[in-house]
């Protein structure tokens, strides 16, 4: 396939697919719709963490997931997380169990949450602090996932993963999505964090895409495979590059969006 095209020329066709679907009828089924029921920023950014560490598998299993942890949490999830004491914890989440995640893994995820909360008031504080001068949020997220994970008393999780570790971080860095844009999808709330400073969450469908548009040539979705896909949108929206995250995954994931729908519609080499 010839990938020697410019990304630019993309831009009016990604902006008009983004006209049609970045719309809330098309959010479900998608764990970020648990989002928005929370208007406290504190509130949003524990669901938002929960909901995006367990999206993996089958979709309709993680909403079940994570409306199981979230139920006993109430109208507050912030005041439950610094309330609860392990022993309830346990109590409460003991037979959870989501593919490769135990209760045993949630009930430390929220300590660890709740440690980092008590230290930094927030986790976008966390982040925040965390940064260095240059604005890289892949290292300050890694600050943010060792300081759970430290206080959360568990060395390893399924929940957590370390960009320095080489992951393709895609729950961490959709949850850093979902917290920092603001549309009609992304609900947002942050502000110390700029949408320039993102990585796209890069899932099978947008390795998958991404790599069909020669994006990337990398064999794997690894973090350096989101990160020349990131660049790669940045060339066609430098300030916004998870712009598009949304839409295009809505491509592979509903039914009635096909993948070959999107090539034919850029007239995609090969395709």
């Amino acid at each position: 396939m010839d990938h020697n095209f410019c990304f630019g020329e993309f831009y009016p066709i990604f902006e008009k697919i983004y006209d049609e679907y970045n719309k809330r009828e098309f959010v479900h089924p998608d764990p970020l719709e648990f989002l928005y029921s929370y208007e406290s920023i504190l509130d949003r950014e524990i669901v938002g963490f929960i909901a995006s560490a367990l999206a993996y598998g089958r979709v309709q299993q993680i909403l079940k997931s994570v409306s199981r942890v979230l139920e006993p949490m109430g109208a507050s999830p912030f005041s439950y997380v610094m309330d609860a004491q392990m022993e309830d914890l346990k109590s409460m989440y003991g037979g959870f169990k989501h593919r490769f995640t135990t209760g045993d893994e949630i009930c430390h995820l929220l300590m660890g949450i709740r440690g980092l909360l008590e230290e930094y008031g927030s986790i976008e504080n966390c982040l925040f602090s965390n940064m260095d001068e240059t604005g890289n949020i892949i290292s300050s997220l890694d600050s943010v996932i060792s300081c759970i994970a430290n206080k959360s008393g568990q060395d390893r999780s399924s929940l957590l993963s370390r960009p320095v570790l080489g992951s393709a971080c895609k729950r961490h860095f959709l949850f850093l999505k979902w917290m920092t844009r603001k549309d009609e999808v992304d609900p947002g709330g942050w502000t110390k964090i700029r949408p320039e400073q993102l990585v796209m969450p890069v899932d099978t469908h947008i390795f998958s895409i991404a790599t069909s548009f020669g994006m990337t040539e990398r064999k794997q979705a690894n973090l350096k495979a989101a990160i020349e896909i990131t660049d790669a949108f940045k060339k066609i929206v430098p300030n916004d590059p998870t712009r598009y995250d949304f839409v295009l995954t809505r491509f592979g994931i509903r039914s009635e969006m096909k993948k070959s729908n999107l090539f034919q519609r850029c007239s995609l080499p090969g395709w």
